[in-house]
């Protein structure tokens, strides 16, 4: 078997958005037997919640969809472009947080989230109420299966 496919989900802050994309993805792999093929993670470009677990609104809305939440808020850095094949942001505002970090040659492996159905940004849902959350699911929901089929046809 090959090695398998790093994906590392990015926001601001890796409470709200990456994390929710992060457990939505390996809920995704996991339902089509494809757990195995991948190495997931999420990271924010900020460090504002090292550690802490993802805001209660992601894991409701999660919950609700029957998705279990993972991980802990941590920062990204350098070394995440030598285990992640593919880094997607949120935003363009991370996008380019993450260029800024990205070592020589490896910048190419930072995407838009949504870049396989709109190509436009996920809308930072913090200082709103559980709606926002609500929209993010369904804008990633239907990015993560164009990726998955992507990643493996």
């Amino acid at each position: 078997m090959s090695e398998p496919i790093g994906v590392m989900f990015v926001c601001l802050g890796n409470i709200c958005r990456s994390p929710l994309a992060h457990a939505l993805f390996v809920h995704k792999a996991r339902e089509r037997g494809l757990a195995d093929r991948f190495d997931v993670d999420s990271a924010g470009t900020a460090a504002y919640h090292t550690g802490k677990p993802p805001d209660p609104r992601t894991r409701a809305v999660l919950a609700k969809h029957g998705v279990k939440s993972v991980g802990a808020a941590r920062q990204a850095s350098p070394a995440d472009f030598d285990r992640f094949d593919h880094i997607l942001a949120m935003d363009r505002q991370n996008l380019r947080n993450l260029r800024a970090i990205a070592p020589s040659g490896l910048a190419s492996r930072i995407r838009l989230a949504l870049e396989p159905t709109s190509g436009g940004e996920v809308p930072d849902p913090y200082y709103g109420g559980v709606d926002g959350f609500g929209q993010v699911y369904a804008m990633l929901d239907e990015a993560l299966d164009a990726w998955l089929e992507r990643w493996v046809p």
